[in-house]
């Protein structure tokens, strides 16, 4: 067990791991709603490759949160047999995906998140997290050169792909507000080393976003508040379909295994 459980609260842990878990978790599970369905062979299997990256984080995560919550549930137990509100994931990732353009603008948006917060977090003074981030890392760099040059072809391409994906982050870049909305939990964590700051991460995440939304010709929106709190629990309604689908066989067929 890590030695962070010393200074840090178990279920504090144990939440700021489910909170990353779920969000590659949810994630996962919406883009491998896109098998046999992209608009080419090609990027069905890049999707698919992405999804089964953040399957494989969140089984880390949750494997790692169940050690930590010490009531002897697996990854398994974990994933499928929450309910609604104890998912902590955060809201942007249970948007429907909509079109191509729409999928990529929020893989974008996750990618540079992921990207800015595991690259900080492979020096947490807790070994676990630290070991995942590091390994995480590699992918999700993969993640975002995948999807931020799909969005810059579909900026700078035609009109019609243009006005497409400026739309899609007009409507999604509201839910950005709260991956760096930091609250009680977010600041024991930075305070003990285990994550970094929300603060900087946010300062390197609009940099890096600026950067590809200048070479796709997308304009950055207005920072606006929204009234959702995934994170906390509060989540839309579209969770509620992710998890219809998702818990069916191990609501119907308990402890099924393959």
């Amino acid at each position: 067990m890590s030695a962070t459980l010393d200074r840090v609260d178990a279920q504090a842990l144990f939440r700021y791991a489910l909170r990353l878990g779920d969000l590659s978790l949810v994630l996962g599970q919406r883009l491998g709603e896109w098998v046999g369905h992209a608009p080419a062979l090609e990027e069905d299997l890049g999707l698919a490759n992405i999804a089964l990256d953040l399957i494989g984080q969140a089984r880390l995560l949750l494997t790692y949160a169940g050690e930590v919550e010490g009531r002897g549930r697996g990854e398994d137990e974990i994933a499928f047999l929450r309910e609604h509100g104890e998912y902590l994931n955060a809201i942007l990732v249970e948007q429907p995906n909509g079109d191509f353009g729409q999928t990529i603008v929020r893989q974008v948006l996750i990618d540079a998140f992921q990207l800015e917060l595991y690259e900080r977090m492979a020096t947490s003074t807790d070994e676990r997290l630290a070991a995942i981030a590091a390994k995480s890392v590699k992918e999700i760099r993969y993640h975002l050169r995948y999807s931020s040059g799909w969005l810059v072809r579909l900026g700078d391409g035609t009109e019609d792909s243009h006005a497409r994906v400026q739309s899609a982050l007009e409507t999604l870049w509201p839910y950005t507000v709260e991956l760096f909305a930091e609250d009680e939990l977010d600041r024991t964590m930075a305070d003990h080393g285990v994550a970094p700051r929300l603060s900087d991460v946010q300062v390197a995440w609009v940099r890096r976003i600026d950067e590809i939304l200048a070479e796709a010709t997308l304009k950055r929106p207005r920072d606006r508040p929204h009234s959702w709190h995934g994170k906390r629990g509060q989540h839309s309604e579209h969770l509620g379909y992710i998890l219809a689908e998702m818990q069916h066989l191990q609501r119907t067929y308990p402890g099924a295994r393959w």
